[in-house]
C-alpha cells in the first residue's frame, strides 16, 4: 500500500518534471518556432521519454499552450496599479508598465509564442492559439479597468480606443526588442508609452468635454 509520503513525492516529481517538460519546450519553440516544436525534440532538451511528455499533455498543441498559460499568469500578476502612495494616478501607471516590461523581459514566452500563433492562418485551428486569444481578451479586460480607474472622464467607446492603442503600441516595443535584443530597454520604452497614453487621454476627455 502507497503511505502518504511516497504519494507526496510522486507529486512532486510529477510537477518537477511538468516543469523540466514545459522549460524545455520555450527553449525549443523559441528557437524554432511552433511548426519546428516536436515531442521528439522537446524529450531530447529535458532529458524525459516522450511517455513521460504524453502522461502531462495529450500532444505537442497542448504542451505548447500550457506554455502561454504559464508564462500569461506571471504577465497578469504585473498588470495591476500600485497603491496611491506610489503617487498620482500618472506615477502608478507608470510603475505598472515597469512591472508589466520587467515581466515579459522575464516570462516572454506567453507573448512571443501567442504573436507567432495569432500572424499564422492553418486550415486547423490549434488549440494554443485560440488559448492565447482568451488570455488575451482576459488581458484587455484588466487593462481596461486600468484605463477606467485612471482615466474616468473617459466615456466607454474612448476607453475602448485607448485600450487597443496601449496593446497595439506594446506588443509593437515588443516585436522590437525582439528583433535589437538587449539594445532595446523594454522597461524604458513601456514607461515612455504608458506616459503618451496617459496624455493621450487627457487630449481625448478634453475634446470629448468641448
Amino acid at each position: 500500500m502507497t503511505g502518504p509520503r511516497t504519494s507526496g513525492k510522486k507529486r512532486a516529481n510529477g510537477v518537477e518534471s511538468r516543469q523540466r517538460i514545459l522549460d524545455a519546450a520555450v527553449a525549443i519553440a523559441g528557437e524554432r518556432g511552433y511548426d519546428g516544436t516536436s515531442i521528439a525534440a522537446v524529450s531530447a532538451r529535458c532529458g524525459l521519454p516522450a511517455s513521460s511528455i504524453y502522461w502531462h499533455f495529450r500532444d505537442k498543441d497542448d504542451l505548447i499552450a500550457a506554455v502561454i498559460e504559464r508564462s500569461f499568469e506571471t504577465w497578469l500578476a504585473a498588470v495591476e496599479l500600485p497603491g496611491e502612495e506610489a503617487g498620482t494616478p500618472l506615477d502608478r501607471a507608470v510603475i505598472m508598465a515597469a512591472n508589466v516590461a520587467k515581466s515579459l523581459v522575464n516570462e516572454p514566452d506567453f507573448l512571443r509564442l501567442g504573436l507567432m500563433l495569432a500572424l499564422e492562418r492553418r486550415p486547423e485551428e490549434p488549440r494554443s492559439r485560440t488559448v492565447f486569444f482568451q488570455v488575451r481578451h482576459i488581458a484587455r479586460q484588466r487593462i481596461e479597468e486600468v484605463v477606467r480607474f485612471v482615466l474616468p472622464q473617459l466615456d466607454d467607446d474612448a476607453v475602448r480606443l485607448l485600450t487597443t492603442y496601449a496593446i497595439a503600441g506594446a506588443d509593437g516595443l515588443f516585436v522590437q526588442r525582439e528583433f535589437n535584443g538587449d539594445s532595446v530597454d523594454l522597461v524604458e520604452m513601456f514607461q515612455f508609452h504608458a506616459r503618451l497614453v496617459y496624455e493621450t487621454g487627457l487630449r481625448m476627455a478634453a475634446e470629448s468635454a468641448r
